[in-house]
């Protein structure tokens, strides 16, 4: 049976995942989490995980605190580790510190693991109590959650619509091209997406939106990153320009899956300019994304953000590869522009669930998931 919770856990496991989100783009491939050592009410020390560090969170923490750990609650967003990876278990140098108590948010989202942790520590003499703000906490690490049990990333599909339903319209209603009026949304939306790819392993795209925007499809947050944006191109034919905003900004990797040959000419200036190439098949002229999100898997992409023109954005949903959708309202209408629905006929096809509603300057932000990440994998 898990402990009832004390007055101050839910105080004490805000400030933990609040340290645990400072490894945004910083934690990956691990999770994020955030760990505080407190002993008579007081924070005796804490910390956060940083790939760049092999100790965990709950490790720098025991390691401020020293000596005032015995006795003393741990609060942590996720069950400590009873494994050895590049550092010892968690759980031993709990034990080994003088942990009196352990409030976690979740268990490791790993079935193989899951409770071991827990286990060993109550073996040990150590009171358990699991469950605060795990919604949060789950939320925070459904990246992670997603990528440990199938090896493969989890899918945030970003689109942004006017009221009639219409994607990627200058202001005069026209299709979007190679110019400065082509955003239907605000500023506010727009720095949200930055955000959204600050947080992301990889964003994909179609060769359609290369050739139509010639997008740098970069993080310009400014915020530091453990390892740089990698950008995603599906080009069946090869027809990526070596001489694209995307080639040549030089702001982290390029890959580009291809149903191409990779010894042509064309591959030859992309390799040159610095762009990776891999071969996938492709069936009726669309390349396989259950194979192309295997490969990115198998590189440790924990995190991929669509961001791409209707017609891969139905092929996604239509493969059943993305898990999350979010989708920002500018309150407008395209009038004139020719008819092109954002997701094709999927559109009244699978509701969204866990619904949230944010606004943006004057857009409105839909987020909701396609499937239940702690259980649908």
């Amino acid at each position: 049976m898990t402990p009832a919770s004390a007055p101050d856990d839910s105080l004490w496991m805000a400030r933990a995942l609040e340290l645990a989100r400072q490894g945004d783009a910083q934690a990956s491939p691990n999770p994020m989490v955030g760990a505080v050592v407190v002993r008579g009410g007081l924070a005796a020390g804490e910390g956060f995980h940083s790939y760049s560090d092999p100790r965990h969170a709950e490790i720098i923490a025991l390691d401020a605190a020293g000596a005032r750990a015995r006795g003393a609650t741990l609060y942590v967003n996720l069950e400590p580790c009873c494994t050895t990876g590049r550092t010892g278990p968690c759980t031993k140098a709990i034990l080994a510190a003088g942990i009196k108590r352990v409030v976690a948010a979740m268990a490791d989202p790993n079935p193989a693991v899951a409770g071991r942790g827990f286990d060993e520590l109550r073996a040990g003499g150590v009171e358990i109590a699991v469950g605060e703000a795990q919604d949060e906490a789950r939320r925070l690490n459904e990246t992670f959650a997603v990528w440990i049990r199938t090896k493969r990333p989890f899918v945030t599909l970003k689109s942004a619509l006017t009221l009639d339903g219409q994607a990627g319209l200058t202001a005069r209603g026209k299709r979007s091209g190679k110019n400065a009026g082509r955003w239907i949304t605000s500023e506010e939306s727009r720095a949200e997406v930055q955000r959204m790819r600050h947080g992301s392993d990889a964003l994909l795209t179609g060769i359609g939106t290369i050739l139509a925007d010639d997008p740098l499809l970069t993080d310009r947050t400014g915020l530091a990153r453990r390892r740089n944006l990698l950008r995603v191109v599906l080009d069946a034919r090869l027809r990526l320009p070596p001489r694209s905003n995307l080639v040549r900004s030089g702001d982290g990797g390029v890959l580009v899956f291809t149903a191409a040959r990779t010894e042509s000419t064309q591959a030859r200036l992309l390799r040159r300019a610095g762009v990776e190439i891999v071969r996938v098949a492709a069936r009726r002229g669309r390349l396989d994304l259950g194979a192309v999100l295997a490969e990115l898997g198998r590189r440790e992409i924990l995190s991929v953000l669509l961001e791409a023109g209707p017609k891969l954005n139905q092929a996604a949903l239509e493969a059943g590869i993305v898990d999350k959708m979010r989708l920002f309202i500018a309150p407008r209408f395209a009038g004139s522009a020719p008819k092109l629905p954002a997701f094709g006929a999927w559109s009244m096809a699978t509701p969204l669930s866990d619904i949230s509603i944010r606004q943006f300057g004057p857009d409105a932000s839909i987020e909701g998931y396609l499937r239940d990440v702690y259980r649908d994998h």
